[in-house]
């Protein structure tokens, strides 16, 4: 089932103030976290939308599965979920990102021996369980994939995204970058 793009705002609204894994900041809070510093990197409109989205896997599974958060013991493989409902819906150069957000910090990992060390707690948690640190033929393999760029600097948005009490843009600011770029009518 493809997702309007309402419906996609919607879920972020009703499933968004749900806690951020084990951070200390909601999903939404997140979201608009790591949009704002895609939009003030000057990032394309495509990419802070990918950085708003990234996690909407996330919310649909907690949805689909009515819980409150995700199991931290196992991965939920967030970074597809949401590809099913936005495929329609958003152009790859929005969809890619998402897709390798996790690929990207297995990736960081091996070209940055300081990368797993600023590593919050519970994203050293999550890189075990999604397959942990690439090797160098995991890491060239990543690397040649079209937007793996975009999805690295994705990540690294991802990773500062975590400052509890940010002030940021809420979430309406971004609905001129949805509509921008999403490939069907609102």
């Amino acid at each position: 089932m493809s997702l309007n793009l309402s419906e996609v705002i919607s879920v972020l609204e009703r499933r968004g103030q749900n806690q951020y894994g084990m951070e200390a900041i909601s999903q939404l809070e997140h979201a608009l976290q790591c949009a704002d510093l895609a939009e003030k990197a000057g990032e394309t409109p495509e990419t802070v939308v990918a950085s708003l989205l990234h996690d909407l896997g996330h919310l649909l599974a907690a949805e689909r599965d009515g819980v409150q958060e995700h199991n931290s013991q196992k991965d939920d493989l967030h970074q597809y979920m949401a590809l099913p409902f936005i495929r329609t819906l958003f152009p790859d150069a929005v969809l890619e990102p998402i897709r390798l957000h996790v690929d990207a910090k297995r990736y960081l990992c091996f070209i940055d021996a300081g990368y797993w060390a600023e590593l919050s707690p519970a994203s050293k948690h999550s890189l075990e369980l999604q397959g942990g640190v690439f090797t160098e033929t995991q890491a060239q393999a990543f690397m040649a994939q079209p937007f793996a760029a975009e999805a690295v600097r994705l990540r690294r948005y991802d990773d500062l995204a975590k400052v509890p009490a940010k002030r940021v843009p809420p979430l309406a600011f971004y609905n001129p970058h949805l509509q921008q770029v999403a490939l069907q009518a609102v």
